[in-house]
């Protein structure tokens, strides 16, 4: 039962998200059952399975749904004629946009990064690793150190951009709850990936800047799929090769 393209077919998981919806109010689900497995679903649907784990987050996020690790998702309650999925902007949209524009704000901050911006992005490198070490840390030193290096770039309108990019991470629910799924994954900021963005910035080379920052975001997205799959990072490869493909165009 392939899902009917949208115009921009860009959104694919929210047709899913209402499809599904429409089978948990038919009774199809009662409270308490659990979910065709997500590869079940990618097959019935012929979607991607990032597209299936995009539609349950939003379900999830409407209380109607609930993930529970390495079992799937399971129906909390059936929707009634007031519900509808609330999409907002889910955490990999917002990883493939910070892809975009952070890579190029870090090889702009290259070009015009002082010696006193390194230092201090240097030490929100050691506070990452500081927070990495308790378990009841935040990633406040994460945000710090993306922000800094958009302000080295010294263009308001670059900084304005990411510091919003920022933003919608923690205020869009959908992006909110993966990221905080990935935190209970013990996926945490990879302190060396910081670092190679670092000595990229103070040899004010903005190729490898680029590179480094893409790199790290790259790993970031890496993480994500991690925190939503049953199975090994391995399988998760293989199964989101086209979402990759597509990142890997628009970067070029």
């Amino acid at each position: 039962m392939a899902l009917a393209a949208t115009k921009s077919n860009d959104r694919l998981y929210q047709d899913l998200a209402r499809s599904l919806l429409v089978e948990l109010s038919s009774g199809r689900y009662p409270v308490g059952s659990r979910l065709p497995a997500e590869r079940d679903l990618a097959v019935r649907y012929e979607v991607s399975r990032p597209t299936v784990r995009e539609a349950i987050i939003a379900l999830e996020v409407q209380g109607l749904v609930e993930v529970r690790i390495g079992s799937g998702a399971y129906v909390r309650r059936l929707p009634g004629e007031e519900d509808r999925p609330g999409f907002n902007v889910t955490a990999f949209e917002l990883t493939e946009a910070r892809l975009l524009f952070e890579g190029e704000a870090a090889a702009l901050a290259a070009t015009q990064v002082t010696d006193a911006d390194v230092a201090e992005i240097e030490l929100l490198v050691q506070r990452i690793a500081e927070e990495n070490q308790d378990p009841n840390g935040t990633e406040s030193a994460d945000r710090e150190f993306h922000l800094a290096i958009a302000r080295a770039t010294r263009n308001v309108a670059v900084f304005n951009a990411i510091e919003r990019l920022w933003d919608l991470r923690a205020s869009s629910p959908e992006a909110a709850l993966l990221h905080e799924k990935a935190r209970h994954a013990n996926v945490k900021p990879v302190v060396e990936e910081h670092s190679a963005v670092v000595e990229a910035l103070r040899a004010r080379d903005p190729n490898a800047a680029r590179a480094a920052m893409r790199a790290h975001l790259s790993a970031v997205l890496e993480g994500l799929l991690f925190a939503t799959e049953e199975r090994a990072l391995a399988e998760a490869r293989k199964a989101t090769q086209a979402r990759r493909d597509r990142y890997a165009r628009a970067t070029a």
